[in-house]
């Protein structure tokens, strides 16, 4: 099963025009940081490496988890929460049995 994802925005370049050349960047295969202060907050990335992490289940994304907190990679505590997200989402989908809060505060207490 894949995850299902509601949450998603599009911003249209031609209301931003100064989005358009790293959008364009980004759609030829370049990862384009936003930063702030110095320090990434950000990516535009291209659609097709977007589409994939949409994509992957809530197993998926806890093992690619795992991966980057072995590699040391900040983003490993945000990639395991949208696995839990996508196992919750996923278990509405499913019409089982669900997580219940206590199983999910437990997990995010670790």
């Amino acid at each position: 099963m894949h995850a299902y994802n509601p949450v998603m925005s599009e911003l249209a370049v031609e209301n931003a025009p100064d989005m358009a050349a790293p959008a364009h960047e980004a759609a030829s295969g370049q990862v384009i940081y936003i930063t702030e202060g110095g320090n990434r907050v950000a990516g535009i990335v291209p659609a097709e490496a977007a589409a994939i992490l949409e994509r992957l289940t809530a197993d998926e994304l806890e093992d690619l988890a795992i991966a980057a907190e072995k590699a040391g990679l900040p983003a490993a505590r945000l990639i395991e929460d949208l696995a839990d997200r996508a196992a919750v989402l996923e278990s509405r989908a499913g019409g089982g049995p669900g997580i219940s809060w206590g199983e999910l505060k437990a997990e995010t207490d670790e």
